[in-house]
């Protein structure tokens, strides 16, 4: 076998970033809708920019929660941490726009006479899994997330009160042979008070990216590189104005796998944007956590108002054990992939979304009340069943 090697990047941002600020808006619009009434319609877009957020989309549901709209806006920010000139939870002016989901969507997407309710939207939704972690998820981008994650724990409960809400950081990995075997470069931009020197934030970042790390990989100190423009004090919406929707690859797997273009944040599991690229990644997932494959990638593909998939993909990326269409086939037997049959294999009409809005959709633990129920292996030992004799052959 050939040693081949090669450099891989990916990039996540913080809760703070002012995308993802908007994200986490729209997703607690979201859960405000769905705790009111489970069958609740809701399509959020925000826009936060200085001083100000606008949300605005259509939604279906108890009339009551639109008036507590601003209330979670602030609230939610607030909880991200911003309290500063320029954009305050407390300050800022919230314009709330949302108005009643239109008749002609409705219509396609509601139930029909079988009982079963249309997609939400035509198009394609992706999703892959791989054995790189332990979470089966692309390495440069689990590892992107967990230094921001940890840099965020440490600000928020104060034991690090030298960081700002928004921050981003790229890892680039070698990888040879298929595998990542080692870090090659770090990126780090963060948010910092106004006091501190670069140099002063250099070694604030330095224990997080080590804790990311595997304990055996080391990182070449002139490989760090860590607010690059040498100050970044004024962030969050005030520095960059966000959109709901706008980091759908950090939202996904860094880069290493198509996407389909549709975003996540804000909208209710009838819409396939959402709902059929967990039900992807929840198959993919357990494909590979059944040792049939290395990698798996699955397109799922939609036309509104149709509740079955018009297609469905099944591409192990010469990984794979077993025969592809059979695979593909087997697992539409498993899981109904209309929006009824996903939203309800997996659960999807609970407030579980606001946590989504940041450090990735997919690679998190699954959580006693249904959060991030598409991450669970539960198909893994039925499928293991099912090809065991083929892949044992193999």
């Amino acid at each position: 076998m050939s040693d081949k090697t090669w450099l891989f990047t990916s990039e996540s941002v913080s809760e703070g970033h002012p995308d993802k600020v908007c994200d986490r808006i729209s997703d607690a619009v979201l859960d405000a809708y769905l705790t009111a009434d489970p069958q609740s319609r809701v399509a959020c877009e925000t826009l936060a920019t200085t001083d100000r957020v606008v949300i605005a989309g259509e939604v279906r549901g108890p009339d009551n929660v639109r008036q507590h709209v601003e209330e979670l806006a602030r609230m939610a920010i607030k909880d991200i941490g911003y309290e500063q000139k320029g954009f305050s939870w407390k300050t800022c002016a919230v314009e709330n726009l949302l108005h009643e989901q239109s008749a002609d969507i409705a219509i396609g997407v509601d139930e029909g006479d079988k009982g079963e309710e249309g997609a939400g939207d035509q198009g394609i939704m992706f999703g892959f899994a791989c054995n790189e972690t332990d979470q089966l998820m692309p390495a440069p981008i689990q590892f992107s997330h967990r230094i921001l994650r940890y840099m965020a724990e440490d600000r928020k409960s104060g034991a690090q009160t030298g960081f700002g809400p928004d921050a981003k950081s790229q890892v680039t990995l070698k990888y040879r042979n298929g595998l990542p075997v080692a870090v090659d470069t770090v990126v780090v931009s963060t948010q910092h008070m106004e006091h501190l020197t670069q140099a002063e934030v250099r070694e604030m970042v330095r224990p997080y990216i080590k804790r990311a790390f595997p304990s055996d990989w080391s990182l070449p100190e002139d490989k760090l590189i860590v607010n690059p423009t040498g100050k970044f004090v004024i962030g969050g919406p005030d520095g960059d104005a966000g959109l709901t929707g706008r980091k759908i690859i950090v939202d996904t797997y860094g880069g290493a796998a198509p996407h389909g273009g549709g975003a996540f944040s804000g909208k209710d599991p009838t819409k396939v944007d959402r709902s059929a690229a967990y039900a992807a990644r929840y198959l993919a997932k357990n494909v590979v956590a059944a040792g049939l494959a290395d990698k798996c990638q699955i397109q799922l593909a939609y036309a509104i108002g149709v509740p079955e998939p018009v297609a469905v993909y099944v591409n192990t990326l010469g990984t794979g054990r077993v025969d592809e269409d059979k695979l593909a086939a087997t697992l539409c037997d498993m899981v109904r992939l209309t929006p009824r049959g996903i939203r309800e294999h997996l659960d999807l009409l609970r407030p579980i979304y606001a946590r989504t809005s940041a450090y990735g959709h997919f690679g998190r633990d699954a959580t006693a009340d249904g959060g991030f129920s598409w991450e669970k292996t539960d198909l893994a030992d039925e499928l293991a069943r099912v090809f065991g004799a083929t892949a044992a052959a193999e």
